[in-house]
């Protein structure tokens, strides 16, 4: 599989993909530090730089496109202008991309306030254009608790499929009797997952039932709330009165700062030192693990500063939530290739 990237980051699509044998064709970064992350990992791969000058990149044979497109202007914590603001219409730019490039698959990714934009028409927008492009496409919020890293980071996946939507479903959903968790027995309040299909322009798969049951699986359509609930656990937190008070053992989003998110009244610290009771931030390398990345990706030189470790890290997808996409699309490719060529 040959993929394009853009707004790639620290690329934890490739450190998600590399395990699968896929091939980065080329990627697209503009930020300093990420760059250097890039050229120090992927010396062989090009980095096209800006996106918004695709039309000036090379002719590629490309099967996938992937890339999460800034999300402040989606994102409930900020102005929410949506398409309006220049960093929105970049998921547009990505959009032309796709269609200069043609490739069979697209991996999109956005924070969930994208689905509650402009009263969801941003979303929508997004979606009709896609599905004019000739994508079937299916789309879904994966939290990364449930792909086992030790921080709640809810984010919208869109995967498209160049001509049909079922395979794009196939990858973000599954049927709840092939869950790997399934429990025996199940309350009355339980329920099974559950989709919906609708017709814009190509058909798309909504959520599922939200399923309050405790388990942490990432098959289940059960990691869909409401858009605009990004309240996050933290470690813990200090309070107006000074006392430092545990609150559980998953974290808030990791941002940008390397500080964990909670809600707009209280910012939520990092994690307590046991010892003198107090709260500390976390180290770049623990940001790494709540990331899933290797220790040490990002400290690519002596001294390297914490600073641009942090942010680049807080930008960055998570690789478990990655993997799982890529090796159920790796999956879905398997049975197309056999089907393709059987008598």
């Amino acid at each position: 599989m040959r993929y394009l990237s853009v707004c790639s980051g620290i690329e934890a699509a490739s450190v998600a993909w590399h395990s699968l044998g896929w091939q980065p064709v080329a990627f697209s970064e503009i930020e300093k530090f990420p760059s250097q992350v890039l050229a120090h990992h992927y010396p062989d791969v090009p980095n096209l730089g800006d996106m918004t000058k695709f039309q000036e990149w090379p002719d590629e044979s490309i099967d996938l496109l992937v890339g999460g497109t800034p999300c402040q202007s989606f994102s409930v914590a900020g102005l929410r202008r949506g398409m309006a603001d220049p960093r929105g219409n970049l998921a547009l730019t990505y959009l032309a991309i796709a269609d200069r490039y043609k490739p069979r698959w697209i991996v999109w990714e956005n924070v969930p306030g994208v689905l509650s934009s402009a009263g969801g028409r941003d979303f929508g927008s997004f979606l009709g254009a896609l599905g004019q492009l000739g994508y079937g496409f299916a789309y879904r919020v994966l939290d990364a608790q449930f792909f086992g890293v030790a921080q709640r980071r809810r984010r919208v996946f869109v995967v498209g499929y160049l001509g049909d939507w079922r395979r794009a479903a196939a990858v973000l959903f599954e049927s709840p009797s092939g869950s790997r968790d399934t429990a025996p027995s199940r309350e009355k309040r339980q329920s099974v997952t559950r989709t919906t299909q609708e017709s814009i322009a190509a058909r798309m798969v909504a959520f599922g039932e939200y399923v309050d049951d405790g388990t942490a699986s990432a098959m289940k359509a059960r990691d869909w709330k409401d858009a605009t609930d990004l309240v996050a656990q933290p470690v813990a937190y200090q309070s107006s009165d000074g006392v430092v008070r545990e609150c559980g053992d998953v974290m808030g989003t990791l941002d940008a700062a390397g500080e964990s998110r909670g809600s707009s009244q209280q910012r939520f610290l990092m994690q307590p030192v046991a010892t003198a009771m107090q709260v500390r931030r976390l180290t770049p390398t623990e940001c790494e693990r709540l990331q899933g990345f290797p220790d040490g990706y990002t400290n690519i030189k002596d001294n390297c500063p914490d600073g641009p470790r942090y942010k680049a890290l807080g930008n960055s997808m998570a690789v478990p939530v990655m993997r799982w996409i890529g090796q159920r699309i790796h999956a879905i490719e398997g049975l197309t290739i056999v089907r393709a060529y059987s008598p």
